[in-house]
Parts: structure tokens; sequence; C-alpha cells
């Protein structure tokens, strides 16, 4: 497989800043379909626009669970991420409660997060778990792993992109060690050129949220 194709596949196409309009949908929708993205990751508003745009297309729709902070209530992200599905979204993306973590409440974010991850689970969507790298220590890492593990959600996810850092590859190369066989691991936040992005794949990502991708598999090709 060539890097190009291996980094589009592998490519969560993302738009969540708050000025965000119904045209750059358009267009974000239009740019995975011709580059062959594995999905357009959206804020929930416009997960019914982008599954109307994309249901012909095997480009899928990814959304955002409690987002940025993971401090919604329990059942307000059960909320958001029912509605979401009835929407189209077949992907996701949950922030954990952080300050439960930080605190050492395990069991909180424990509850919390198997409540909406078998939202998901329910309907064969696929959940991933951002567990927001760049405000943990090393210990808060393994057990956010841990937890990941126990509530069976499909992915671990490293940053939300809207903190105070993203992806690394030490981070990434940390969870792949440290969750189960059949969790994936997705890299986001500060991925903006293809050789990181691939690097990251190396370490042991599986997939790339990112709001460069055109850029990326441009780079690629001119390189090819």
């Amino acid at each position: 497989m060539t890097d190009v194709k291996r980094l589009a596949c592998a490519i969560d196409h993302t738009l969540l800043k708050p000025d965000t309009t119904a045209g750059m949908i358009e267009k974000l929708c239009e740019e995975a379909v011709l580059y062959g993205f594995a999905t357009v990751c959206v804020n929930p508003f416009y997960v019914e626009l982008a599954s109307s745009i994309l249901r012909d297309s095997s480009v899928k729709i990814c959304t955002v669970i409690g987002f940025p902070l993971g401090a919604s209530t329990t059942r307000i992200k059960v909320l958001e991420a029912s509605n979401a599905i009835v929407n189209g979204a077949k992907e996701l993306d949950i922030v954990l409660s952080i300050g439960s973590l930080v605190a050492g409440d395990y069991k909180a974010v424990v509850e919390d997060l198997s409540t909406v991850v078998s939202v998901a689970a329910a309907k064969k969507v696929t959940s991933k778990v951002i567990i927001e790298t760049c405000l943990l220590n090393y210990n808060q890492k393994i057990s956010a792993c841990a937890i990941v593990n126990e509530v069976g959600a499909n992915f671990i996810k490293t940053s939300t992109g809207f903190s105070t850092g993203g992806a690394t590859i030490e981070d990434v190369k940390l969870l792949r060690a440290n969750v189960g066989r059949n969790t994936l691991v997705k890299a986001s936040g500060g991925i903006r050129d293809a050789e990181f992005a691939l690097a990251l794949l190396d370490a042991g990502a599986e997939r790339i949220g990112t709001s460069n991708g055109v850029r990326m598999i441009e780079q690629l090709a001119i390189a090819a």
C-alpha cells in the first residue's frame, strides 16, 4: 500500500471550529470523498447535513460527545449520543470526565463512559474515548487505558485538539502498549504534516484526526 493510500484511509477529516458554516461542511464532505478519507468528523449540529451529503458514499460520519471538556452529565452525553446516531453518526468520539480521572475517581469515569459506550454499541456505532493526554501524567494515562479496556470502547483517542497539547509519538506508543488487542488508537491534535502523521501510524495509531488531511495527501503526492 502506498503512503498516500495508507494515510488517506486512516484520516478522520475534521472540522470542529465554532464558526463552521454549512458551506464549509459541504466542502469537507466533498474533500473526504475525493481523497478517500475514512470519515468526516463534525460537531453534532452538522451530523444530519453531512449524513445527507455522504449517504451514497463510503465515507462515514463521526461526531463528538461531551466535547471538548468531558464535563457534561452522563444524561446529557447519552442524549447527545442518541440524537447523533439518529441523525446518521456511525462513529462517536466521547470525551471522558477528565476532572474525575485526574481526581482519581475512577468509578465515576467508568460509570459515565460505560453508559455512553453502551448506547453506541447497541446501535453498532464505533466508540472512541478521548482522554486528553496533555492534561494527564503517566499513571493517569495508564489508568485511562485500563478504563477504556473495561468499558469496551473501540478506540482510545489522544486529544480533543482544543487543550494545551496534542498527539505525540510517545503517547501513541504508550496507549498502544496498554490497551487491549482489540482496542484501536486514534491520534489527534496538532497533526499538520504527512511525515508526522505517518510516524504516528508507525507508532501504533490506526486513525488520524486532523483538519490538514488534504494538505498532507497533496504533500505525499508531490513527493512521489
